[in-house]
C-alpha cells in the first residue's frame, strides 16, 4: 500500500510540474489579444506572436514588470520572462483597445 501511495503521489507531482512547465503564447489577431487574461508561474515566459497583417507594439508599464517590444511586424514573435509575482497590465501602444492581464504567481 505505501508503494502504491508513493507511485500515485509521484504521478500527481509530475503532472502538476509539467502543467506549469509550458510557457504561454499569446497571439495578436484581429487587433486584440487571444486571451484577456493568463496565469503563469514566476520565472515562466509569455511569447507574444503577431498573427495580424499590421504592426503592434506590446508593452507594460506596470511597476516592476515594465517591458516594451517596440514595433512588432506581422509574423514576428517576442518572448518576455516574468521573474516577479504580481498582476501585469499589457497593452498595445498602437491600438489602445488591445488590453490583457498576466497574473504571475509563486
Amino acid at each position: 500500500m505505501p508503494r502504491l501511495f508513493a507511485m500515485v503521489a509521484l504521478i500527481w507531482v509530475w503532472g502538476m510540474a509539467s502543467a506549469w512547465a509550458d510557457d504561454v503564447t499569446v497571439y495578436q489577431e484581429g487587433r486584440k489579444f487571444s486571451a484577456a487574461e493568463v496565469t503563469i508561474r514566476r520565472g515562466q515566459s509569455v511569447t507574444f506572436a503577431n498573427k495580424d497583417p499590421i504592426t503592434h507594439n506590446v508593452f507594460s508599464s506596470t511597476p516592476g514588470h515594465e517591458f516594451d517590444l517596440k514595433a512588432q511586424k506581422p509574423g514576428a514573435s517576442s518572448e518576455v520572462v516574468f521573474d516577479k509575482s504580481g498582476e501585469v497590465d499589457v497593452h498595445c501602444a498602437i491600438h489602445p483597445l488591445m488590453k490583457m492581464k498576466i497574473k504571475v504567481v509563486e
